[in-house]
């Protein structure tokens, strides 16, 4: 039987020339009386497959609820790392582990979103080697960090919730080293972009008598650094001809490290990739050049495997599919994601907002455990390029919904904030997304609405400062207004970003709204971007542009490829329903055409029309061109708007109009109108709101 995900698992900190990995089938069995210790655990009744949780039917276990289980596997270490040191590696086990090996305690870890490992050297015997694992995974994860794992007893936002994940749920391995080695290769670009900086760790009986030879692969030089006192070594790595990282030129540069010494010569692979991202007032940079962001959301979950993709290949397939739909950003939601994920998005030029699980509510308990997991993130995940923005909390959740009214909570928030950015300086930070911010880089929001009308005020009073709070729908019946900030955070001088949102409860209503929400959005030159609630559907949540499988949806004609171009058309209208976002009375009208652009040069182009049923797709033609109207944009400034004439085709009462602006042969920007002339009752908007992420 083939051995599932059996890539190498870290690919930012790669020894794979010295790796075994133990994913496959284990012993498996339920532990109802929680026994604590590895002589207990016998009585194996079932075969769990690793790397899935135990909840999952690609397990074979298919276990609910189960809260205590025990894992055992033998392994035998190869003959070619006699004299080595052999590290026993997790990649996340959900949520408390503790790991034996022939019957010797050999790690004990508690977070079930961060890697951990263990030097079992000294536990080792002759031949076949006796490996077992407990996991505790409580059905109460209030107090734990769980992100969107249901718990019972059920969190505040259990309605966007899921079956949980527990157990083994990132790959396991075996690696040897020397006893002398290294264990970070910390890598960031120079400051003016020319070279990569690296601060190395060493530990070991013979640290201080090592000695660091760094190469960048494909590269002439190769520096040799000593290894302080401290076991760490720190270099510039100078590029000749530097190449920058950009999701149109996605160039990593691989750093060879050999470490060699007393005990021996341990090797590892880094690399990285030379991109700044930086904030000036409320623009977002990206290498110097302005960056508005059109992100996705996407939690990570798939139909037979919960929080483990089912193969390598899914977590990539998702990064493409998220380019396809025209975005230039993934948030990974709630979710400390297989390190793959990072390191196919840095490959693949997709920018990522990375973020940590949150618990269900607030202690000193959980915020504590909330933190832990901050150095694990920036340690594992920092060499990405493709991460551009981390995020702490979201929404409240584990502060129970009150920074505003507890003092204790906004100092957790701010300590989370402050130890991120000693951590890591170089990107900016997200202290509590979606609102009531206490100290972060960004300011963005989360709002979620029905109606177009107040969509489109709500959204233009947040960014003119008419206003600083926004209708936040808790519960079927609960509707509290959020701030955006608590007193002390500035409201002005940030990027500012909405960073949820999407309405509509069929795939029919949500394209409408992604269509006119994101038109909106890009009405207004201050905003830094947007995040869309979200790539695909899981589980009960229909939310997606696509279903669970990844599958397509109908969405009634509407490409969100047109919808998050770079060029985009915004329209003068206030769209009344799906199918009918003009009602009008005759069949000539006029409608005004607005271009928003987010290039690197103006846009000037002329506007075509041609009509089609209401939902039809594009057609591939962007249709006869509109005598005198030109129309031009400068980048980030929406370009004035062009009244356009159009007129339904004779015998039609309905029908789409579609609008293309085509510059020098090519149609850089598409959008569509749904034009209506029969008299009808009021059209009204649909009060109800689905609940925040």
């Amino acid at each position: 039987m083939p051995i599932p995900r059996p890539e190498y698992p870290r690919p930012h900190f790669d020894r794979s020339h010295a790796w075994l990995s133990l994913n496959g089938s284990w012993d498996f069995r339920a532990d109802p009386g929680a026994r604590q210790t590895a002589d207990a655990a016998d009585g194996y009744d079932q075969r769990i497959t690793v790397p899935f949780a135990w909840e999952t039917p690609a397990s074979g276990i298919a276990a609910h609820w189960l809260q205590t289980a025990w894992y055992r596997r033998t392994f035998t270490v190869p003959t070619v790392w006699s004299g080595q040191r052999i590290v026993l590696h997790f990649g996340a086990v959900h949520h408390e582990a503790t790991v034996w090996v022939n019957g010797t305690e050999v790690a004990h870890h508690v977070g079930g979103y961060t890697p951990f490992s263990a030097d079992v050297t000294d536990a080792l015997g002759v031949g076949e080697q006796q490996l077992t694992v407990r996991v505790h995974s409580p059905a109460d994860k209030l107090d734990i960090v769980h992100g969107k794992q249901r718990s019972m007893p059920r969190d505040d936002y259990d309605g966007v919730c899921f079956t949980p994940s527990s157990g083994i749920w990132q790959s396991v391995w075996l690696e040897a080293r020397p006893a002398t080695h290294l264990t970070a290769v910390r890598l960031r670009p120079t400051p003016d972009l020319t070279g990569i900086a690296v601060d190395a760790t060493v530990r070991g009986p013979h640290a201080e008598t090592t000695e660091l030879r760094l190469k960048v692969r494909g590269e002439s030089s190769a520096v040799l650094v000593n290894v302080a006192a401290d076991g760490r070594a720190i270099a510039e790595l100078p590029l000749p001809a530097p190449r920058l990282w950009s999701p149109e030129d996605p160039h990593l540069y691989y750093v060879e490290a050999e470490l060699t010494g007393p005990d021996g010569t341990d090797r590892v692979t880094s690399c990285t990739g030379l991109r700044s991202i930086t904030v000036d007032g409320e623009v977002l940079y990206l290498n110097g050049r302005r960056l508005f962001v059109r992100g996705v959301l996407d939690q990570g979950y798939w139909p037979d495997t919960g929080i483990t993709a089912p193969d390598d290949a899914a977590l990539r397939r998702d990064l493409e599919l998220a380019a396809e739909a025209g975005y230039n950003l993934v948030r990974k939601h709630l979710k400390l994601e297989d390190p793959r994920f990072i390191h196919h998005a840095d490959t693949l030029g997709m920018l990522l907002w990375a973020e940590p699980a949150s618990p269900g509510r607030f202690s000193a308990e959980s915020a504590a455990r909330f933190a832990e997991q901050i150095e694990p993130m920036v340690e594992r995940d920092g060499n990405s390029p493709a991460i551009v923005i981390w995020g702490l909390y979201n929404e409240e959740w584990g502060l129970d919904w009150d920074i505003p009214g507890d003092p204790a909570k906004q100092r957790a928030v701010a300590d989370a904030y402050d130890e991120l950015k000693e951590l890591d300086p170089t990107r900016p930070a997200v202290d509590n997304s979606g609102w009531t911010h206490v100290k972060t880089d960004l300011l963005d929001w989360h709002y979620y609405d029905e109606s177009a009308a107040s969509w489109a005020t709500t959204v233009a009073d947040l960014l003119s400062g008419r206003r600083d709070d926004f209708p936040v729908r808790l519960g079927p019946d609960y509707v509290v207004h959020k701030k955006l900030a608590v007193p002390e955070q500035p409201l002005r001088g940030l990027p500012n970003l909405n960073s949820e949102y999407g309405g509509g409860f069929t795939g029919l209503e949500r394209a409408w709204h992604l269509r006119w929400q994101t038109q909106e959005l890009r009405r207004h030159d201050r905003l830094a971007g947007y995040v869309y609630t979200e790539l695909y559907d899981i589980e009960h949540e229909s939310a997606g542009l696509l279903d669970f499988h990844r599958g397509a949806k109908d969405l009634a004609g509407v490409d969100p490829a047109h919808v998050n171009a770079p060029t985009a058309l915004v329209l003068d209208v206030t769209p009344v329903a799906p199918g009918r976002d003009l009602l009008t009375a005759t069949r000539e009208f006029t409608v005004g055409v607005r271009v928003s652009h987010h290039g690197t040069d103006p846009v000037d182009g002329t506007l075509h029309t041609t009509w089609t049923p209401v939902y039809a797709p594009t057609p591939e033609s962007p249709g006869a061109a509109v005598p005198g109207c030109r129309a031009e944009a400068k980048p980030y400034l929406l370009g004035e708007p062009v009244e356009v004439p159009a007129a339904l085709p004779e015998g039609w009462t309905s029908g789409r109009l579609h609008l293309a602006l085509v510059a020098e042969g090519t149609v850089v920007a598409r959008t569509a109108l749904d034009v209506d002339t029969r008299t009808a009752p009021h059209v009204g908007d649909d009060p109800s709101a689905r609940p925040a992420e």
